[in-house]
């Protein structure tokens, strides 16, 4: 766990960033109004605080002074070591929600940077990312290494299970929890049996193998539609907000959200969610309540406590 000592910008690349109180982290793009914000991977760069001050010590001697962002970074954290970590691992503050694409980079001798500051361990000891989950970004709020959740798709459908239909709903759900971070590492089609659905959500919380489940289909009024009824019958406890949300989402597209009669409960330290069976519904459905899971997640696993206390701190400089 680490803390974050500045949040910088820079209306210009290669060039010194500065300090500012507050920044808005877009999904997807970026912090709002930085220069290296935008469409790809390196939409966010972080460095070290103790490697920034070491460096600082040094350049004392030679008569220069180092401020935050003077090597080009956006996000300046004690307690971690940027450059170890591995491409494609995580990092959370508050609700925000990054993924590391990659480690240092090309050093340009010739850059503003390097003509200010006389070097620039950008190249070295920095780390980029991409903004899976925005939000709010301030100087004193905590970061951590954030846990990738492993998720296990059920689709029930008779027809799919005999093969006689492409299940497109299940890509709907890997499409969309891949982007926030999550590993897909179940994937199952079975018939509207409901102690066939029983035996895989068992399966997979019991064994440890998914920390969320995912559903799809069975849950309407046909005659065959058992998935709800599997879901309670093996949970342990319920968590009844994370259907009411979605519903409620659903409901503002089609009045018919109504006739869903899908539920979310717990088994053990895995959290099932039922969703619709079409790919429309789905994303809906699911798109309304993702971002909040993983908090959820994080309570449930003891990776986080109930609640995120937000610290002030005087910014320093560096």
């Amino acid at each position: 766990m680490g803390k974050i000592h500045a949040v910088c910008v820079s209306e210009k690349k290669g060039t010194e960033k500065h300090v500012v109180e507050q920044a808005e982290l877009i999904t997807g793009h970026g912090i709002n109004g930085d220069a290296h914000a935008g469409a790809w991977h390196r939409q966010v760069s972080f460095l070290a605080f103790e490697k920034i001050e070491k460096f600082r010590e040094l350049a004392l001697l030679n008569g220069k002074k180092i401020e935050a962002g003077a090597f080009g970074e956006n996000i300046v954290a004690d307690g971690i070591d940027f450059s170890t970590l591995p491409a494609g691992a995580l990092l959370s503050s508050g609700d925000i929600l990054f993924e590391i694409t990659q480690i240092g980079k090309e050093c340009h001798d010739h850059c503003h940077i390097f003509e200010t500051v006389g070097d620039c361990i950008m190249p070295r000891e920095g780390v980029f990312a991409r903004v899976l989950q925005g939000g709010k970004l301030k100087c004193g709020m905590e970061l951590n290494i954030a846990k990738r959740y492993r998720v296990g798709i059920i689709t029930a459908s008779d027809k799919g299970a005999r093969g006689e239909r492409e299940d497109t709903s299940a890509a709907v759900i890997r499409e969309l929890v891949s982007v926030k971070g999550y590993e897909v590492v179940s994937y199952k089609i079975l018939s509207d049996e409901q102690r066939l659905l029983e035996d895989e959500m068992k399966r997979l919380a019991d064994g440890g193998l998914a920390d969320l489940i995912l559903t799809t289909g069975g849950t309407g009024f046909s005659p065959r539609d058992c998935t709800p009824e599997a879901a309670l019958a093996v949970a342990s406890r319920l968590a009844p907000g994370i259907a009411e949300a979605m519903r409620r989402y659903s409901l503002d597209v089609t009045p018919r959200a109504m006739l869903s009669r899908a539920v979310s409960v717990i088994r053990r330290s895995s959290l099932i969610v039922n969703l619709p069976g079409s790919p429309k519904a789905v994303n809906e459905s699911l798109s309304s309540v993702i971002d909040s899971l993983r908090h959820g997640l994080d309570i449930l696993t003891g990776t986080s406590g109930e609640c995120g206390a937000e610290v002030s701190v005087a910014l320093p400089r560096l």
